[in-house]
């Protein structure tokens, strides 16, 4: 592997690793909004306890997703100066409002209401982590602005060395943007509901006494699965008709499609290979829709059997399915993310910057360093995450420390 193709995998695994956190953490948080609200409009114990245990596991997600994100930034900047130099102005600005918003506004709010519980009056609390959530979306919003701008560039100017915003509002409108936003909402969601069901049914696996709690909670995370995966195929299926020339030609192998892409591209840029490889479009795209399939499948037998509280409650071979089907919209995001950022290729801002001219002049021993080093310390975090998510999850709402009222010591007697 040269120089650009270890910088590529680089950005790949931290790129795609950060993406799982992010894709939780907007999943739970919506989630847990919503039992918050149910909790405060109904005073319902149930829900208050429910909101503590899946808030206390979406603060370990959000954190370590915060890590992740610095890492990764750390990573761009070293390894692609050349795309910072050239479409900094113009993709830059959505990324440094995404960064106002999420590392000021959203972690400022969460931070209010971690430790508002028992101290801010309820519906101030409530309106805390609503807080969170639309910042939440906002953030997600303006990744996808940048990533819309890289993948169909619009409102810029080329001054002769770099790339100058003239139209934000055709950025915020783009439709590799807006389009891409729905389907990442749609999977974030699929992620938060599979989560939380699966969670839910390891607990009813093992006959806990907080029955009542698990039956809840795996009927929430189920039910929002089904309709979040009609949402996500439908702007998925939208999605494909923004998709570039060389991406579609890779996907439908038509090799009309690609001889006239190939022309056109040397035509403007003169001699080189324009066109994406085809394995990669394929192969991530048939694997992301596979997933779909059998997610979609499960959906739906989930709100069939949820009907009937005793198979909620008793029937542990769905209970090992659900559990066993937490990764799978994981894998399905990740394989989407390859369709998409692989068929960009070979460019970095498509038609304007080839990947090659936005890498930054680095030897390829400092390449492989600092590729061993960021794969290392994804590969912590990650299992980190990981055991945290797990340990905390299986130790069950009794042993949640979000929310809970410390101990009061007890008066001292006085001495006569």
């Amino acid at each position: 592997m040269d120089t650009l193709d270890l910088a590529r995998l680089q950005f790949a695994l931290t790129a795609g690793a950060h993406f799982l956190f992010v894709a939780l953490t907007l999943g739970l948080v919506t989630l847990v909004a919503v039992i918050q609200t149910r909790a405060t409009i109904g005073r319902s114990p149930v829900h208050l306890g429910m909101t503590r245990f899946w808030g206390q596991l979406y603060v370990i997600n959000y954190a370590m997703g915060i890590v992740t994100g610095l890492v990764m930034e750390f990573q761009l900047g070293m390894a692609w100066s050349g795309l910072a130099e050239y479409a900094g102005n113009a993709f830059g600005s959505a990324l440094a409002l995404e960064t106002m918003v999420a590392f000021f506004i959203e972690s400022t709010f969460l931070g209010l209401w971690i430790f508002g519980w028992d101290k801010l009056n309820r519906w101030a609390h409530l309106a805390l982590i609503w807080i969170v959530a639309l910042t939440a979306y906002a953030s997600a919003y303006w990744i996808m602005v940048s990533n819309g701008f890289l993948q169909n560039p619009v409102g810029y100017r080329f001054d002769g060395h770099a790339l100058h915003v003239t139209d934000f509002g055709a950025m915020m409108a783009n439709p590799s943007a807006t389009v891409a936003l729905g389907h990442v909402l749609g999977a974030a969601m699929m992620a938060g509901g599979f989560f939380m069901a699966g969670v839910s049914a390891y607990h009813l696996f093992r006959r806990t006494p907080e029955r009542d709690f698990f039956r809840k909670s795996l009927r929430i995370g189920a039910g929002v699965a089904l309709p979040a995966t009609v949402v996500t195929a439908g702007f998925g299926g939208v999605g494909f008709e923004t998709l570039q020339p060389g991406k579609l030609a890779a996907w439908t192998r038509d090799p009309d499609l690609a001889a006239e892409v190939q022309a056109e591209m040397t035509a403007l840029h003169g001699p080189g290979d324009y066109l994406p490889p085809v394995e990669w479009v394929q192969g991530g795209a048939l694997v992301m829709l596979i997933l779909f399939a059998l997610m979609f499948f499960l959906s739906g037998l989930n709100a069939l059997l949820m009907l009937f509280r005793p198979v909620v409650h008793g029937f542990r071979a769905w209970h090992v399915l659900l559990v066993a089907a937490i990764p799978l919209p994981f894998g399905a995001m990740i394989a989407g993310w390859v369709f998409r950022e692989v068929g960009r290729q070979p460019w970095a801002v498509y038609g304007l910057l080839t990947t090659r001219d936005a890498l930054s002049p680095v030897s390829d021993g400092m390449m492989r360093f600092s590729l061993i080093a960021f794969t290392a310390v994804f590969a912590v975090l990650v299992a980190v995450n990981s055991w945290l998510l797990a340990r905390a999850a299986r130790r069950g709402p009794a042993a949640v420390a979000l929310g809970a009222r410390p101990a009061e010591k007890p008066e001292p007697v006085p001495a006569f």
